[in-house]
């Protein structure tokens, strides 16, 4: 996959940087104000391809069981197509499934509900965290990982998405089927609207996406010290 507006796929040593970080640890750091959105946001980045804004506006009627598939629909993003993306196992690994039972005992709508908007949008927040901004210290930085690299390549939370891309590249090539990789990342092709494939396509084209770190789990970020 080509790198899109100078922004190119983290390494497997940075995906490794990022999801080994302090927030998927057991420690805090000094004066860290964790939220939920902190752990969850760049798990579905990486497991769903979408954008921040996208994942931002995913309420808990976006998460639907379709022919026994759990999926995630998207439906948010303005140049990005509607699309139902199937739930990376690794994320019920993570505890998902109790996350949600938070959500709903705590009566909002949202799934990631403490992430806040700015200017009708989550995405400026969300850069602001992961990347940082002026002499602010982004996640990204606080995992030793640089913005831009000595090619002049930036990484971004949207980076996430590129490595997603890359991933089922292969599974939707290896499936006979490339229109499925296109439209689990909302394009169009020729430009018309790819037709929904079938849902069981859909999680097989998905499921090699590879785990990040089996240790991760949502459990053991609500009880870091």
């Amino acid at each position: 996959m080509k790198p899109q507006f100078g922004r190119r796929a983290f390494t497997h040593m940075e995906l490794y940087s990022l999801f080994n970080g302090y927030i998927y640890g057991d420690e805090k750091l000094k004066r860290e104000q964790p939220k939920h959105w902190h752990f969850w946001l760049p798990l579905l980045a990486y497991y769903t391809g979408a954008y921040s804004d996208e994942l931002g506006n995913l309420t808990l009627n976006d998460i639907d069981t379709i022919e026994s598939i759990h999926t995630f629909k998207f439906h948010t993003h303005g140049k990005i197509q509607p699309r139902i993306v199937p739930i990376h196992s690794a994320l019920w690994h993570a505890g998902l499934e109790h996350y949600i039972q938070l959500v709903k005992e705590l009566g909002h709508d949202r799934l990631l509900f403490d992430l806040p908007s700015k200017s009708n949008r989550y995405s400026e927040k969300v850069r602001i965290w992961f990347s940082g901004e002026g002499e602010r210290l982004g996640y990204l930085q606080k995992c030793g990982l640089p913005n831009i690299d000595q090619q002049g390549l930036k990484t971004a939370i949207s980076s996430l998405r590129l490595n997603f891309e890359q991933q089922i590249y292969i599974s939707a090539i290896q499936l006979g089927n490339r229109s499925a990789m296109s439209y689990l990342l909302g394009l169009k092709e020729n430009g018309e609207i790819v037709e929904a494939p079938s849902v069981d396509l859909l999680a097989r084209v998905v499921k090699p996406v590879r785990v990040l770190n089996s240790n991760i789990t949502w459990k053991r970020f609500t009880e870091r010290h």
